[in-house]
């Protein structure tokens, strides 16, 4: 397995967004690089992925910078339909939404959308555990995304909103997660 280099629906996007995420850009882009090749890879698929995938990916954890919250789901959803709604594709957004929506889910997906959700869950768990879930992914390529794609300080930043977070709401201090 070859890791995807360039994945060109993404980086429009991010790039339309890099004020709002500003020193984080980098960090959050190699994130979704990595998930999505590690989506790709859980999938035994090659190539580009689709672009409801690639879309949701760009958006997954947007509302992080957005809405200056740990709580992102929704805000990252609008976003996304918004996104949808200006590029008039809207056959996209009960995917996307639920990919975005689903992709912190503490179990199996197994809903409309299970081919891609359920790959895009596990996938991004794969990378916020930095590997120590892997769902069958041999470690050398999990080893390979990650030294092809650095965290540039993605991790430490996710450690820092949790913990502001705890702070913030003790009652909830992981809004994100869904069971």
């Amino acid at each position: 397995m070859t890791p995807l280099l360039e994945l060109p629906l993404t980086d429009e996007i991010l790039t339309s967004f890099a004020l709002a995420i500003g020193a984080d850009l980098q960090g959050y882009r190699n994130h979704i690089y990595r998930v999505l090749n590690f989506h790709g890879a859980l999938r035994g698929a090659e190539g580009l992925p689709p672009d409801a995938v690639q879309i949701a990916a760009a958006f997954h954890d947007l509302g992080i910078w957005t809405d200056d919250t740990l709580d992102y789901l929704p805000p990252s959803i609008a976003l996304a339909t918004e996104y949808l709604d200006n590029r008039q594709r809207p056959e996209l957004k009960d995917e996307v939404s639920a990919l975005i929506l689903e992709h912190h889910k503490l179990r199996r997906y197994r809903g409309v959308y299970a081919d891609s959700v359920e790959p895009f869950r596990q996938a991004d768990l794969v990378d916020v555990s930095l590997g120590l879930v892997r769902f069958g992914l041999p470690r050398s390529f999990i080893k390979t995304v990650q030294a092809t794609f650095p965290d540039h300080g993605f991790h430490s930043m996710l450690i820092k909103l949790s913990a502001r977070q705890l702070i913030r709401s003790p009652l909830r201090p992981l809004p994100m997660f869904r069971w």
